[in-house]
């Protein structure tokens, strides 16, 4: 539901009921400045309903299908309404009906009266306890998803740390890997000067076997 419709109609809703309380209540005063103040007033406030009227129509017709449906809806009952008050003021404010208005209400008794006062009087609370009890599932909901953002923002900076803890075991894993190919290379080196220094050993000891055979050669060819 639209915030910017339920302000609009909570506002209609209040001035409704005054409007409602102040037609009945002039309806009974007899014609004089009293009576042509009380109807000023009332087309004063009549103006500014039909300036909220069209406020909420103009944001009904902006909203998602969904809710735009049930806030026409609402807005049909709401113009109803003002036709209504705009059908007693007129009642009240014409001198030639100033008369017959005031003893039809008289006849009908001021019970009557303050029925029907009553009556739209518990309808419009009722309108803005509902109201009230939107705004508040609003707030709820916002609260909810201002919950939801912090706890998203929370595991966002877990994996994040777990991110940086992976990538720093990677750096050592990579640091120990190099360590190892090091390694490797220092054990084929080492191999390979093994690998030379016993064909060198070997050549010497090949060598030396060779000369004292000879030395042993010429010992005896000369006896």
């Amino acid at each position: 539901m639209s915030v910017v419709f339920e302000g609009y109609e909570r506002q209609y809703c209040e001035l409704s009921a005054n409007l409602s309380r102040k037609c009945s209540t002039t309806a009974l005063l007899p014609h004089g400045e009293q009576k042509q103040q009380k109807v000023s007033e009332i087309k004063a406030a009549l103006d500014d309903a039909d300036v909220l009227i069209r406020k909420m129509d103009l944001e009904a017709r902006s909203l998602q299908p969904s809710a735009k449906a049930m806030m026409l809806a609402k807005l049909r009952e709401y113009k109803s309404d003002l036709n209504k008050l705009k059908r007693e003021f007129k009642k009240i404010s014409s001198p030639n009906a100033d008369q017959a208005s005031r003893e039809e209400l008289l006849e009908s008794g001021m019970a009557d009266v303050h029925s029907a006062s009553t009556d739209q009087r518990e309808r419009m609370v009722m309108s803005v306890e509902r109201l009230n009890q939107s705004s508040d599932r609003i707030k709820d909901s916002r609260r909810t998803i201002l919950e939801t953002e912090e706890l998203g923002v929370s595991i966002l900076q877990d994996l994040h740390q777990q991110r940086e803890t992976l990538l720093h075991s990677h750096q050592k894993l990579h640091g120990v890997d190099d360590a190892i190919d090091k390694s490797k290379k220092v054990l084929t080196a080492m191999s390979r000067r093994m690998t030379k220094n016993k064909w060198m050993i070997g050549s010497v000891i090949g060598a030396l076997v060779i000369a004292v055979i000879f030395i042993l050669f010429y010992k005896f060819s000369h006896r």
